[in-house]
């Protein structure tokens, strides 16, 4: 059984470690937890400004991101761990144990769950502004000159109909729902935690997190308020001409999936005409957000190798192909999303590089000086 008195002090000085290390790991963290409450005041005042001090988005995403973040994936990351230290034997065991439960694991765990918690009200700033946007723009402005547009630069053509025309059936509708609507969530979702919680994500882990907040940012707010639009299922009601999708619309309306688009977008346009807010709500277009995440993570995954970039990149098209077919989206949405999320993740990696090579100046400058 060994002594008990050691496996207390042992314990107690693991313990330690683990508040010391996530201290520390928690204090790097403030530059990302700064921006989220500069952007949720931002957000804040801007709900004001338009008369809509709604505040039901933030206990949405309450409930849904302390499920997730706090509880679903921390349990099975835990189980998994436990799992890989039950199948070592002797020896091996116990330094797997050691392993995965190391101060600076825990650490990296517990100080990634509280930095999601921080982006909870990110994501909730982020839905109450998106829901306001037709209101500080007066309505849907631009569908007409993006349909138009979609239309010149596929020589004449509607997008929609040409990939009707290869892959107009039931199957494929159901196949494209389901990844648009639960696999598209369960890749970037699971890939934040995983990067966000996990100590082999360190070298990228700060990127990562700045470039997730800037494609929501900066597609979904800023260019999504430029630009504004609300996309081919809901052209009709703010264009007033049903006709131009019609067939397309018709098609979508006869799948029976659970995860229909069209029931989603019923859902959309019923807390739109409403004025409330829901899990997801808001409605624009132009730039796609679903296209610019998994745009963002298959620049990540090219980092990792070349096999897996282009894994990563042919999913980014498919879900740009998902969003026309299913009526989300006009296809410059996807064009223009992975051209700007691109340039970000660029802009990002160039910045990020000049700040730790300043760091190491200073560093070298201290050494130099016997600082």
């Amino acid at each position: 059984m060994g002594n008990p008195a050691l496996w207390r002090s042992q314990l107690m000085i693991w313990a330690k470690d683990c508040v010391r290390e996530t201290w520390q790991k928690i204090r790097a963290d403030l530059p990302a937890y700064t921006f989220i409450a500069i952007y949720t005041v931002i957000g804040l005042i801007l709900l004001e400004t338009a008369g809509h001090p709604e505040l039901s988005a933030y206990q949405i995403y309450f409930n849904q991101w302390t499920t997730l973040f706090l509880f679903s994936l921390p349990t099975m990351t835990i189980a998994i761990e436990l799992a890989v230290v039950i199948k070592r034997f002797d020896k091996r065991r116990r330094l797997a144990f050691r392993h995965a439960f190391s101060p600076a694991r825990i650490a990296r765990l517990l100080s990634g769950m509280l930095l999601l918690m921080g982006m909870m009200f990110f994501q909730g700033t982020f839905t109450s502004v998106k829901n306001i946007l037709p209101i500080l723009r007066g309505g849907f402005l631009y569908d007409r000159v993006q349909a138009d547009l979609d239309k010149m630069l596929h020589f004449g053509n509607e997008p929609w109909r040409l990939l009707y025309a290869f892959g107009r059936s039931d199957l494929v509708l159901k196949l494209l729902e389901l990844n648009y609507d639960v696999f598209w969530f369960i890749v970037c979702f699971l890939t934040l935690f995983l990067v966000v919680t996990s100590p082999k994500a360190e070298a990228i882990r700060f990127r990562y997190i700045a470039m997730f907040m800037v494609v929501w940012v900066v597609c979904g707010n800023l260019l999504a308020g430029v630009f504004i639009s609300a996309g081919p299922a809901f052209y009709g009601d703010v264009t007033g001409d049903t006709d131009r999708f019609a067939d397309q619309m018709a098609f979508l309306a006869t799948s029976s999936s659970s995860h229909s688009a069209v029931a989603v977008q019923r859902y959309l346009w019923s807390l739109y005409a409403h004025g409330v807010a829901g899990f997801g709500s808001g409605i624009s277009a132009f730039p796609s957000v679903h296209v610019g995440l998994v745009t963002m993570n298959a620049f990540f995954a090219a980092e990792v190798s070349r096999r897996l970039g282009i894994a990563a990149f042919c999913y980014a098209f498919f879900v740009a192909a998902s969003s026309i077919y299913l009526g989300w989206h006009y296809a410059i949405d996807g064009y223009v999303s992975m051209i700007v999320v691109g340039l970000c993740h660029f802009a990002v990696k160039w910045l990020m590089a000049l700040r730790w090579r300043g760091r190491s100046e200073e560093t070298a400058a201290a050494v130099r000086h016997g600082i």
